[in-house]
């Protein structure tokens, strides 16, 4: 059983496997946060609550007691307007104008399975036998309810939160701020990890001290964003990669998000997760509800590796869909770099035949394929064969590359539409765009209202067309801008505040059809690279294309903050040419290859040009991680260094959940004269098993490896890399 509820003190507790969080009702009927942390059998924490008058924090009416202010205790989901100053779960006006709200508790019930959201991802059961707790809140002026959704995944120590606003008033109400979950913390001093960046420099990693006064970290750009990540970790300020508490939230949505943390004036920590409220505002009518997205949150006390850990278990196997959610994806090659824009049928096969000789499993023709595309001007919205390219038809060319052995795959971006294209010509009026103003361009584009069922159906029978056409296999969903002027021609003037989510549950609709309609194709998500990385695309796409950015040393340090939160089997990164077309960095095919080998992995390059030497390597490759594949996408994930600090190598390792198997991968970053040999300590192994590193003839125990460490002698030339195999010795 993982929910309790003792009726006689009006306490819940939710147990997972490693973590116990708690809440009571209290005499007044607020519900009041006890504790999240570190598992504990049995025991009241509310012994945690201390009462104290402090200046300024007012009292409920009912208190009659100047020591109880919601203002300094901890809540489970704060609203505003009722004597609570710090930042507010939510806001929402009512017809008269007022925006008090005072939810009091009514009741609960437990569920079997999941909490289910319309119209919107959510962590599924796969035969986990979840449990789920709805604690129902009232505010008994207006009859408005709320309900605290908690579904709890024991064995994976993961909560999935969620909050269903339920408008049983007499009147519209509007919603300008509801937050998916509320975390306060008491007696804490907790530090901040969180994952910043920007185009192609995706998840860059951030830790340091909570200030006093709010830390906030959104986008306002219409999807999750290349600039901010929508997760975030407090830990403690002892806690490393082994040791320590430390919490992990991350949001299963898409679009404009917001985490913000107060420290407020008694150096207590309040963290709220959820749709941002700039920009938005919600009508709800009489008898209507209104859904937020989940948040996922997980505890380790045993530092940032077993956090990753759980939430990497729970995008994989409940998160991810299809097919292809745990089997092994294609090796893929990818023409983009190779070609850009400027290619027709005979270079395209040519390209094939190439892959197709060294053992590259898929084929996958990106952008310029369709409409007047000869550049990023033209064409898009326009999702039929451009014959000037492909003078033989879609079809012909399908048919050809799997005639090679190879499957083909195909490159869209179905959000986007170009003023120069049929169908912007057609339906002016489906463009993201205020009326009488200009709009901003981007990559000289505009958006697609997706909240407008026409676009989705326009789009929804343009790619069926294209996918029942031929033998596609795959998909890379791009969306190479940020939105703005938002407005909808099909919205009144009251509900353009609904745009930005009505946009994303739009989104969400279609890539539903898709999904459901063709269950065996692989869809890869994109959005410029990294800018829609976020476990509400996972739902549809099990793999997202990691960064614009190829270059194998930029992206140790994208990789490394990627997967804090994200499995690895979620990344896609290929080996790209040299120099690198966005650094102009050379760097040898043995270093690329290692570092594209953690996530999806595949090439985009023009291989009809490089080295014979090289093409041998490449057929290696392709050998070993075949071999590895399994251990990489599957394995638990150790980073051994962190990119850019005083370590002079990068160095990351995968472990079979058997403990047989591990995977050791280093780059050196730094080298100079006169170091010492490197010295690396792994982790995960089983200390009394006996493993062999391949072409190794000495035996070491689990215990040697993780404590003395393997040494590797002089490091020598321009980025080098290792990548060891290690295995449990039999018998």
């Amino acid at each position: 059983m993982s929910i309790f509820f003792n009726e006689e003190k009006n306490i819940f507790t939710l147990q997972t496997k490693n973590s116990t969080y708690q809440m009571k009702v209290d005499e007044f009927d607020f519900l009041i946060h006890l504790y999240y942390g570190n598992k504990i059998e049995q025991g009241n924490m509310e012994y945690l609550i201390t009462k104290t008058d402090i200046s300024f924090s007012g009292n409920p009416f009912e208190a009659n007691d100047r020591t109880f202010s919601l203002d300094v205790i901890p809540q489970e989901y704060s609203s505003v307007g009722i004597g609570d100053y710090r930042i507010s779960s939510m806001n929402l006006i009512e017809e008269n104008g007022c925006n008090v709200f005072e939810p009091k508790y009514i009741g609960y019930k437990i569920k079997d399975g999941v909490k289910k959201i319309e119209g919107m991802p959510y962590i599924y059961d796969n035969q986990d036998k979840p449990k789920t707790l709805e604690i129902y809140l009232k505010d008994k002026i207006t009859n408005i309810e709320l309900v605290l959704n908690y579904t709890i995944f024991y064995d994976m120590d993961i909560i999935a939160r969620s909050v269903t606003l339920k408008n049983n008033s007499n009147s519209i109400i509007k919603l300008n701020k509801i937050m998916s979950s509320c975390l306060d913390f008491y007696y804490k001093d907790l530090e901040i990890i969180h994952f910043y960046g920007r185009h192609a420099m995706e998840r860059m990693t951030e830790r340091r001290g909570l200030p006093y006064g709010i830390t906030s970290i959104c986008s306002k750009r219409g999807t999750s964003s290349h600039q901010h990540n929508p997760s975030v970790i407090l830990c403690e300020k002892n806690t490393t990669e082994d040791f320590g508490n430390c919490y992990g939230m991350a949001l299963v949505y898409s679009g404009n998000f917001l985490i913000e943390i107060e420290k407020d004036q008694l150096e207590q920590i309040r963290a709220n997760i959820g749709i941002n409220p700039e920009n938005f505002s919600y009508e709800v009518k009489k008898g209507e509800i209104f859904e937020t997205p989940q948040v996922l949150i997980t505890f380790s006390n045993e530092g940032l590796s077993k956090l990753s850990h759980n939430f990497h278990k729970a995008i994989r196997n409940n998160i991810c869909r299809g097919k292809y959610k745990l089997q092994r994806r294609p090796i893929l090659i990818n023409n983009w770099e190779a070609t850009y824009f400027d290619f027709d049928e005979e270079k395209i096969l040519n390209i094939a035949k190439q892959a197709s000789d060294l053992g590259i499993e898929m084929f996958v023709l990106d952008d310029g394929w369709f409409g007047k595309r000869d550049d990023d001007n033209s064409g898009l919205g326009d999702w039929f064969v451009n014959k000037n390219k492909l003078k033989n038809g879609l079809a012909h060319l399908v048919k050809n590359i799997n005639n090679m052995g190879m499957k083909f795959g195909i490159w869209f971006e179905p959000e986007m539409i170009s003023e120069d294209s049929d169908l912007f010509r057609k339906n002016p009026d489906w463009v993201v765009k205020v009326p009488n103003r200009n709009p901003n361009k981007s990559r000289n584009q505009l958006v697609l209202d997706m909240s407008r069922k026409d676009v989705r159906d326009y789009l929804f029978s343009c790619i069926s067309s294209i996918l029942d056409s031929a033998n596609i296999e795959y998909i890379k969903w791009d969306m190479n801008r940020s939105i703005c002027d938002a407005f909808s021609s099909v919205l009144s003037k009251d509900k353009q505040g609904e745009f930005y989510h009505r946009y994303i549950l739009g989104l969400y609709e279609l890539l539903e059809k898709i999904v459901v309609k063709y269950p065996n194709i692989l869809l890869e998500g994109c959005s410029g690279g990294g800018g829609r990385f976020d476990i509400g695309m996972l739902y549809y796409f099990p793999q997202i294309w990691c960064s614009d950015n190829t270059d194998a040393i930029e992206r140790l340090e994208i990789q490394y903050g990627t997967s804090f939160i994200y499995p690895i089997c979620s990344v896609g990164s290929h080996v790209s040419a040299i120099p690198n077309h966005q650094t102009g960095r050379k760097t040898n095919i043995d270093t690329r290859a290692i570092v594209a080998m953690s996530g999806s992995f595949g090439y985009e390059m023009d291989l009809g040009i490089i080295e014979k030497e090289e093409k041998i390597k490449v057929k290696q490759q392709i050998k070993e991680y075949l071999k590895y594949q399994s251990i990489i996408h599957n394995g638990l994930y150790y980073r051994l260094s962190e990119p850019n600090s005083k370590d002079w190598y990068t160095a990351w390792q995968f472990v079979s959940e058997d403990l047989k198997e591990s995977l050791l991968n280093i780059v050196v970053t730094k080298l100079g004269p006169n170091r010492l040999n490197l010295n690396i300590k792994l982790k995960g192994l089983d200390k009394n098993k006996k493993y062999k590193i391949q072409n190794d003839k000495k035996i070491y125990t689990g215990d040697m490896l993780m404590n003395g460490g393997i040494v590797l002698k002089n490091p020598f030339g321009d980025f080098p890399a290792y990548q060891l195999y290690i295995k449990e010795m039999e018998g």
